[in-house]
């Protein structure tokens, strides 16, 4: 994985320059503690993967300004708003290592902030004078918002179906990678066709990457993961191991697993004994199968454009995404 991710960097390091470039110059002109309070997620270390898509999705059609990099930093104030905006309704501790920041500060200024980077996204949106890059973006955050709030409706829900699961993953998670790719193709100005194809790639990357990351909850350790390990489960949510997991446990595994969701606490024992669960009826594995299909699929359609740098990286992203599920 170390291998990939340096190759990786190494063939965008100019354009993560760029963007790091951008999302700084467009916080300056505002106020100070926008700036802090934005910047103190934003350059935690994300990333900048959502970005990076948009401007290698324009880069296969033809595409590549500098006037793009504007564009491309969109999909970052997007995602970091969701994610301050999340953290908050989570009452999460951590992110990206750091204390979240309204722990930092206080949750009305975290929520304002997270607010002004949506507006900044749609401000830039509108900059670029093309109806369907605004409407791309304003669907966008309708659907992040819809998602979030099934997935805060369906809280601690032991009745989850893996289609409900699906349907919460692709609007919290892989449509933001669909606009960016969208995006790039629009920017191009690419036939119809080409830009679907290109959206349909970042939607099945997106599946992939929340499916992987989902896994992530119960592989990692806290110092590498960022964030508390079985944050998903200490705050309610049900993700496609958990999901599976229920389904072919035992009842008494059942009865266990349902109980200390509920109780939405646990002792690191108990984690241990609840990821154990998870790995004797194969919900790791069946997980990182669901996710390998999605990744299957994106690789396919990138075999319908021509060879080049752009589709050598863009492949190497769903090489990436595969990694961290393993």
């Amino acid at each position: 994985m170390t291998d990939l991710k340096q190759r990786i960097l190494a063939a965008v390091g100019p354009d993560l320059a760029a963007i790091e470039q951008a999302l700084a110059d467009h916080l300056d002109p505002h106020y100070e503690l926008v700036r802090q309070v934005a910047g103190h997620l934003l350059f935690a270390g994300g990333k900048r993967l959502r970005p990076l898509l948009m401007l290698l999705c324009g880069r296969l059609c033809g595409h590549d300004t500098q006037d793009a990099i504007a564009s491309a930093i969109i999909f970052e104030y997007l995602h970091a708003a969701t994610l301050i905006h999340d953290d908050v309704v989570d009452g999460a501790d951590l992110r990206r290592g750091r204390t979240v920041a309204h722990k930092v500060w206080d949750p009305p200024t975290a929520v304002l902030t997270g607010d002004f980077l949506l507006a900044r996204a749609l401000t830039l949106a509108a900059r670029t004078q093309m109806p369907a890059v605004i409407a791309t973006i304003a669907g966008i955050t309708e659907f992040m918002a819809q998602g979030e709030i099934n997935q805060l409706a369906r809280k601690g829900d032991v009745t989850l179906s893996e289609a409900d699961y699906m349907d919460v993953i692709r609007c919290k998670t892989a449509v933001l990678f669909q606009g960016a790719c969208r995006v790039g193709g629009l920017l191009a100005r690419a036939p119809q066709p080409i830009i679907e194809a290109l959206a349909d790639y970042g939607l099945h990357l997106g599946m992939a990457f929340q499916m992987a990351d989902d896994l992530l909850d119960y592989t990692q350790q806290t110092d590498t993961l960022g964030k508390r390990a079985g944050a998903d489960l200490l705050e309610g949510k049900l993700t496609l191991p958990v999901i599976h997991a229920l389904r072919h446990a035992t009842p008494a595994e059942q009865t266990w697993m349902k109980s200390l969701i509920a109780a939405q606490a646990f002792t690191p024992d108990q984690l241990q004994q609840f990821i154990a669960i998870l790995q004797s009826c194969d919900a790791i594995a069946y997980t990182r199968d669901r996710a390998a299909d999605h990744m299957a699929r994106a690789k396919t359609i990138l075999d319908g454009f021509p060879p080049g740098p752009a589709r050598t990286v863009l492949a190497d992203i769903v090489d990436y995404a595969w990694a961290r599920a393993n």
